[in-house]
């Protein structure tokens, strides 16, 4: 009973988690509306994201001291992992300045079969049948959920490009979330996943740097994008991942995908094809059938 009452804990977490994911391209789309730069949103989103982990690990550890204790290497790894974090909102910022973010969420859902690459290069073992099926379902909802069957323009290959990379970091964030460290506490967890995503977006924000920042974006749009990307995603996935299995916890965070094209059809406006909607159903319907089993029982 308690394993069971586990797994519904970790897939309500891993939903809200995956949930608040996908506000944030709506988010990132109407702040780019009134001017701001990529690096402007992603380095305030990291900045007031960290700066409430730490304050959240602050007052727990307290009580988490004695449970767990991060080791230096534990300390390492998760800052190496979290670096990913860091190039998914970066990759992923830049990919709906170009496309639309119903197109930008398909992108990022890539990570359902490069998921099933990573799982075929670390454990050695060759994908199974069914699992090769759905990465051919996802790839044919791919093609009608960005629409570029009955489109007479092809999204901008920019836009392409920029989203299957954060598609690819996506996939490292979400296997370091099961596998990495998994013993110590949440916040603190994120706290050092995120000061490697924090590395990322400030050699990022170094690079990109046009001479100025506009820090209205820290009281604008850096707290709802800090809220919904940086602080609590991490603490509901990393709270979540190791109370599911990988399998169970993809098909729940797949909730990222509606989510993020309801937002983006309700506040942007963004017109989706009855066309596109049966693409983004065959995706989800690919990670369920990657994932549960349906071997007769007795």
């Amino acid at each position: 009973m308690q394993n069971n009452n586990d797994t519904i804990k970790g897939v309500l977490l891993v939903g809200l988690g995956a949930s608040s994911y996908g506000m944030l391209a709506t988010f990132v789309k109407l702040a780019y509306g009134q001017g701001y730069t990529t690096a402007e949103v992603t380095g305030s989103q990291m900045l007031l994201g960290i700066l409430g982990v730490w304050l959240l690990h602050t007052f727990t550890k307290n009580r988490t001291a004695q449970a767990a204790v991060a080791t230096a290497t534990n300390k390492k790894h998760l800052i190496l992992s979290g670096t990913s974090m860091g190039f998914t909102s970066v990759f992923y910022y830049l990919a709906v300045k170009y496309v639309p973010v119903s197109v930008g969420i398909v992108l990022l859902m890539q990570s359902v079969w490069m998921g099933v690459l990573v799982e075929w290069a670390t454990s050695g073992k060759r994908p199974d049948a069914k699992k090769l099926l759905a990465v051919a379902i996802v790839l044919g909802g791919t093609l009608l959920a960005t629409n570029l069957i009955k489109s007479s323009e092809f999204p901008d290959w920019r836009g392409i490009a920029w989203g299957l990379l954060a598609a690819a970091s996506y996939t490292t964030t979400m296997y370091a979330g099961n596998k990495v460290a998994t013993h110590l506490p949440s916040a603190q967890r994120s706290l050092f996943m995120l000061l490697g995503g924090g590395l990322v977006v400030l050699t990022f924000t170094a690079i990109t740097w046009p001479g100025s920042f506009n820090f209205t974006i820290i009281y604008t749009w850096g707290i709802p994008l800090a809220i919904f990307g940086t602080l609590l995603p991490p603490l509901l996935l990393n709270a979540g991942f190791p109370k599911v299995s990988i399998g169970l916890g993809s098909i729940v965070s797949a909730m990222e995908l509606p989510v993020s094209v309801t937002m983006a059809y309700i506040f942007l406006h963004e017109i989706v094809s009855p066309t596109q909607w049966v693409g983004i159903v065959l995706i989800l319907a690919a990670i369920v059938l990657m994932n549960v089993s349906f071997k007769k029982q007795g």
